[in-house]
């Protein structure tokens, strides 16, 4: 063991008290465990979290798990090609719009990203007027309309500006998600960057002509003059690929307007049908120009063309150059709220040329003071694995919180964010005191846990289940050893999981199976889903809930760079399935949910250990159906630790 009482210390966020620790043994090398006497320990959950349930406890923070879907940096900012890309996936080098004072007027320019490095900071979710959400430190600085604002006022009480209802920031709004690159969005484009003659538009670049040609080759077209037809009922898909074809064909965008031309009648009629579908306005200018060419106009300047080029994807992004644009404090863009969310949250930080940048369409100064960086900060990738924090006090905490006159007995959920039964816990011993203290006090509570060493404390678990609720549940996502040791390097396999439900179940305590997270494309196909179901009945689950992976911000770029260097094959498909959504879509957890729920009735979940070939019993019971709203929504590890617990 090394205790490092010099040096850096401990991360900035926790108090200067706090004691680092190593140790030697195979479990624990190359984890560092940074132990605090917390202030509190029973800590009531955000709103926004979507949780059936108010108070948790989490005596760590980190986890050694090391689940590859495990960990924010979703932001999107302003790239210099007209895309954006998420803060956390930037890196030095990289060109993208900042501002810059030029007369009475602050404009948008080029600029280099310097550095780039993660922190973790208290979160504060501030909303706009038009609806735009931002998750960033309290110090984290806006431009609004009186100058650069900090999101929060300081915490020491000395005067800063800071946002308050009604400050108007600078900048468009929310930028709007990229389209899916689908069959149809395919389609559309080839429709639009063709004349209805089958010949290009005004000679498209090498860029919009080598999509084009992609997208033949991928249907297996080989003739230059194929002209795909015009569909019956456009799907929004095929409307946005339209849009960035005739763009790309006969587009051009500059001081502050946006067209589109072509001499074809009925290329303009379709133009003008797909922009009001998706809720553009626009001005057909009057006459035409010389052979024949009309054009339409875009209405809404450098806002919606914004949305335009984001919405629909061109090629072309040499067009989209908006070099010399004022950033104006946008009428819609006022302070609806800033809210402290109550947690601490991983979050990304750059340095540019220009000391600035345009995160989610607003105007936004670098974002934590340089000084951060000298600090032992944790990140959201390899030191939540590595770096864990233990509330050493945690039993003593709870005990006292309990008995406070102002709990009024809530249940409390463990496990939920991070794993109370991790590794740490065979050395740190924390639980046995704080489920004596829920026993004692009578308080109810539930447990969810990839850990075996729960059964360290089945005994404290039984006496507290005689004088108070207790729920306990096992995550399993699949049984496939082979894919679970790629997933969750550092947790215990699933049959090691599967015989702590069994050993539950044998004592006369129900136990639940939380199938979760269950992977699309890698643990989905009904024969796995068949092989999980199966096993969970044998060993005696009360229930079995499915959970399909979650991508939450950091949970998404942690996953998306495993799933890149595992399977890039399927990066692709997973783009396409999540978007830009932390979820999969409603359909297709729908289709899990279902098979599942048949599989569950098959193999006699609910009614005790059934046999090694999972045969229900003769007469079958209903089987028990666990509530949607009550079914957990975020996965062990699954998000960054939660609520500011110091």
């Amino acid at each position: 063991m090394r205790i490092q009482g010099g040096g850096p210390g401990p991360p900035a966020l926790f108090e200067r008290g706090a004691v680092a620790r190593s140790f030697d043994t195979p479990g624990f090398r190359g984890i560092t465990f940074f132990e605090v006497h917390a202030r509190s320990v029973i800590n009531r959950v955000p709103e926004a979290s979507r949780m059936p349930f108010r108070w948790t406890i989490n005596p760590y923070r980190g986890c050694s798990h090391a689940c590859s879907y495990c960990l924010s940096g979703e932001t999107p900012i302003l790239m210099a090609d007209g895309r954006t890309r998420p803060l956390a996936d930037l890196r030095p080098g990289d060109a993208i719009y900042g501002t810059v004072r030029q007369g009475s007027y602050r404009r948008y320019v080029r600029t280099t990203v310097l550095a780039h490095w993660r922190t973790v900071k208290p979160a504060y979710l501030t909303t706009l007027e038009d609806g735009t959400s931002l998750v960033t430190s309290g110090d984290h600085r806006f431009l609004a309309d009186r100058g650069w604002a900090h999101v929060a006022g300081a915490a020491s009480g000395t005067p800063r500006p800071h946002l308050t209802p009604g400050t108007k920031l600078t900048g468009v709004g929310g930028f709007a998600d990229q389209p899916k690159d689908s069959a149809e969005y395919r389609h559309g484009y080839l429709r639009g960057v063709v004349r209805g003659d089958g010949s290009p538009g005004t000679c498209p670049d090498a860029d919009a002509l080598g999509r084009a040609r992609a997208y033949l080759d991928g249907m297996g077209v080989t003739t230059a003059t194929w002209v795909p037809r015009w569909p019956a009922s456009p799907s929004m898909d095929w409307r946005k690929g339209f849009l960035a074809g005739i763009f790309d064909a006969g587009g051009s965008y500059g001081h502050g307007a946006l067209r589109i031309g072509s001499t074809d009648r009925a290329m303009i009629g379709w133009a003008t049908a797909c922009l009001y579908a998706l809720g553009f306005e626009v001005l057909i200018e009057p006459g035409e120009r010389a052979k024949g060419l009309r054009a339409i106009r875009l209405r809404g300047g450098l806002r919606e063309a914004l949305r335009f080029f984001h919405t629909t994807d061109p090629a072309l992004t040499g067009k989209r150059t908006i070099e010399g644009a004022a950033a104006e404090t946008g009428a819609r863009l006022g302070v609806a709220s800033v809210e402290p969310l109550g947690l601490d949250a991983p979050m990304f930080d750059i340095t540019t040329g220009t000391g600035d940048f345009i995160s989610d369409g607003v105007v936004s100064h670098n974002c934590y003071a340089r000084r951060s960086h000298t600090y032992l900060d944790l990140d959201a990738g390899h030191d939540f694995d590595s770096k864990i924090v233990v509330k050493v006090n945690a039993p003593e905490r709870v005990r006292a919180e309990l008995a406070a006159p102002r709990w009024q007995g809530e249940h409390v959920a463990m496990g939920t964010n991070v794993d109370c039964y991790q590794r740490a816990e065979g050395r740190y011993r924390l639980m046995p005191g704080i489920l004596a203290a829920l026993r004692d006090a009578a308080n109810p509570f539930s447990i969810l846990t990839k850990g075996t060493l729960i059964l360290r404390d089945a005994d404290l678990l039984a006496e507290a289940s005689e004088v108070t609720g207790v729920g306990l549940a096992v995550s399993v996502g699949s049984t496939d050893e082979d894919l679970s040791r790629v997933l969750e390097p550092g947790a215990p396999s699933p049959r090691r999981r599967l015989e702590v439900c069994a050993a539950f179940t044998d004592r006369g305590m129900g136990c639940a199976v939380l199938m979760g997270p269950v992977v699309p494309f890698l643990s989905d196909s009904p024969a796995q889903l068949a092989a999980t179901v199966r096993q969970a009945a044998q060993a005696g689950a009360s229930s079995v809930s499915p959970i399909v992976l979650h991508l939450r911000p950091g949970a998404r770029e942690w996953f998306f760079r495993w799933l890149g260097e595992h399977h890039p094959g399927l990066v692709a498909r997973y783009r396409g399935l999540y978007g830009r959504s932390a979820y999969a879509p409603k359909a297709y957890q729908q289709q899990v949910g279902e098979r599942v729920r048949e599989l569950a009735r098959r193999y006699g979940v609910g009614r005790g250990r059934v046999g090694r070939g999972g045969a229900p019993p003769a007469t079958p019971d209903p089987v028990p159906a666990v509530p949607a709203a009550t079914q957990l929504t975020l996965l062990l590890c699954a998000s960054p630790p939660g609520p500011a617990q110091r």
